[in-house]
Parts: structure tokens; sequence; C-alpha cells
């Protein structure tokens, strides 16, 4: 084993990583072009319907049954009209619509008179161009029971 063979190995060595590195940019190379095929296709399903329309107005979310779960919203622009699925959350408060999303702050203290609590939201999302009050008053009854904040959820407990 002599200086000469010692270069050779050294020089098989760098070889071999040069292949593995050309290799691996090779790889990443396929994987950003299939990904990038992959947007396209997601942006051509998305523009399939062929509206140009860009002015739509929707209307509430209508339920196909009851008065909650699935069911559908109308939108119009100018001469065109599409309907989207949509759901109603069944403990969702009717009231305010499922498109009105409010901010609330804390339940205030019980009522002696009424026996109600109550507590206000302030409106911080208006969806499809609801027609949303700025703020909302919500009560319920107060709890004759005292909770205990000692009590571990089930499930929920430090290991």
């Amino acid at each position: 084993f002599n200086a000469e063979q010692s270069w050779q190995l050294g020089g098989g060595c760098m070889k071999g990583r040069m292949q593995v590195r050309s290799l691996l940019l090779l790889l990443a190379l396929i994987l950003v072009a299939a990904a990038a095929e992959a947007s396209k296709n997601k942006k051509e399903k998305t523009k399939k319907d062929g509206s140009k329309c860009e002015d739509w107005r929707w209307g509430p979310c209508v339920p196909n049954s009851k008065d909650c779960g699935l069911g559908y919203r109308e939108g119009t622009c100018k001469d065109e009209t599409k309907k989207l699925k949509c759901k109603i959350p069944c403990n969702w408060k009717k009231k305010f619509g499922a498109d009105c999303k409010y901010k609330f702050e804390s339940w205030g203290g019980c009522s002696a008179q009424t026996g109600l609590k109550t507590r206000s939201g302030i409106l911080k999302k208006a969806l499809y161009n609801a027609q949303c009050e700025e703020t909302v008053y919500v009560t319920k009854p107060c709890s004759s029971k005292i909770k205990s904040k000692s009590k571990a959820k089930k499930g929920k407990g430090k290991d």
C-alpha cells in the first residue's frame, strides 16, 4: 500500500460522494417539478366553473331539513347564480346566524331580579357579506351548582 494507492482510494470516495450529491439534487428537482404540476392542476380545478364575475352576493346558509345541519347557500352575480354547500352547527346560537362571528366578553354577575347572567359580543367577522348586528347580547340562567375547579377532567390530567 503506497501513497499512489491511497490517493486513488480517496479519489474514488470523492467520486462516489459527488454521484450521491448529484443523485440527491436530481431527486429534489423531480420533487419540486411534481409539486409545481400538482399546484397547477389544483388552480385549474378552481377556475373550472368558467365564471368571470367577481362581485358575488351570497345569501344565508339554508339547511336542507330542520333548522341546522347541511344545507346550501345561493349566490348571484349579474345574471349568474351558484349554490355552495354549507353547514349550520346544531349547537349554534341561531339568533345571530351562522355567518356572523362574534368575540364575546366574560359572563357578568348573576342578576338576583332575573336569575340570568349576561354577556355581550362584538362583531369579529361577517362571512359572505352577511347582514350582522355590530353588538349582540346573550343571557343564560345562573347556575345553582357551585363548580369545583379542583376536579381534574377525565383524560386531561397531568402524567
